[in-house]
């Protein structure tokens, strides 16, 4: 069986300086926060540098992220379960609705929400649907404003982006960052470790995602697929991971399936004498096996079902409710 998400030497570095500087009498907190916002704002970007590790695919493809993965931070005595979740955008498909049904899930069921919001696009019609719904929504949990690649605009329009959102939405505190360079994430990191609630940590301290590794694997190949192939492609197609075999010589053997929808998309992902997924799988083997520090055998099978943007199965292994989409 694959393991939990886990990396033992990244889980050493992370934990011990937090150890060190907790005693008896320091109260543990731990809570769950969800990023919410548009496709492409830079929450499985941010997601990724809180956690120290790459949990969440990252492309400069919209709409990439389906499922609500939830990454694990340590940051004190604290412990900062994130939820990345899809980009709210309006939906068109099941599987759109689905997705835009697991974003809310994932912000209803968090202690704080962190609405991400890019700085060069400002208030776009989409951050005013999302400011709506939030609004609409009420509850208890704060929500944080975070403005993400502050490096692509002034400092003028910055500050006046920043005043404007917040004359839309109580925001119980406001963050400028760049989640892809790191700028401004330690001071949001800071304050969301001391905002989450008192009480013992929710998972190991050396676990750093809450998600079946064989998701993970899947969600890797994903990627390289996103990323190789044209814009529409990819939603057109997914990753399952049918097979995981732990080998006596530690090495692992996984053998994934990548559904696509239509015959003509069957020879886009193979290519050229099965050039692309051969190199698909070269990347993705390289990325699995740095990831769990040891040898990995992947094999990859292209298959063709017409309707699995309707089959439940498929939605249960992407960590969505077929019944959201409905």
């Amino acid at each position: 069986m694959p393991p939990t998400v886990k990396q033992p030497a990244l889980a050493v570095a992370r934990v011990f300086p937090y150890i060190a500087r907790m005693n008896e009498n320091t109260p543990t907190r731990a809570g769950f926060v969800a990023l919410i916002g548009e496709p492409n704002a830079g929450k499985s970007t941010l997601l990724n540098r809180m956690v120290g590790a790459k949990v969440s695919i990252v492309t400069h493809k919209v709409q990439t992220t389906r499922a609500r993965i939830r990454g694990v931070a340590l940051e004190g005595a604290s412990q900062i379960v994130f939820v990345d979740t899809p980009g709210l955008f309006k939906p068109r498909r099941r599987l759109d609705r689905a997705m835009v049904a697991a974003a809310w899930g994932g912000a209803a069921d968090a202690d704080i929400v962190v609405l991400m919001v890019e700085a060069h696009r400002g208030v776009t019609e989409g951050v005013e649907a999302i400011l709506a719904s939030l609004a609409e929504r009420g509850g208890d949990g704060k929500v944080a404003l975070a403005i993400n690649k502050i490096d692509r605009v002034e400092a003028p329009v910055l500050l006046g982006l920043t005043e404007d959102l917040n004359d839309r939405f109580p925001f119980a505190e406001t963050f400028m960052i760049s989640a892809e360079k790191g700028h401004g994430v330690d001071r949001l990191r800071d304050w969301l470790a001391g905002e989450v609630p008192e009480g013992p940590w929710l998972y190991p301290e050396d676990q750093i995602a809450d998600m079946p590794m064989r998701m993970l694997a899947a969600e890797m190949t994903r990627e390289k697929l996103t990323l190789r192939l044209h814009q529409e492609l990819p939603y057109q197609l997914t990753v399952e991971t049918e097979a995981w075999e732990e080998r006596d010589d530690g090495s692992v053997r996984i053998d994934q399936i990548v559904y696509v929808a239509r015959d003509g998309h069957k020879g886009i992902v193979l290519g050229k004498k099965g050039e692309t997924i051969k190199a698909v799988g070269q990347l993705a083997r390289e990325e699995i096996a740095e990831f769990l520090g040891r040898k990995v055998h992947l094999f990859l099978q292209v298959k063709v079902r017409t309707g699995w943007l309707e089959e439940a199965e498929r939605y249960s292994e992407m960590g969505l409710d077929f019944k959201d989409g409905a």
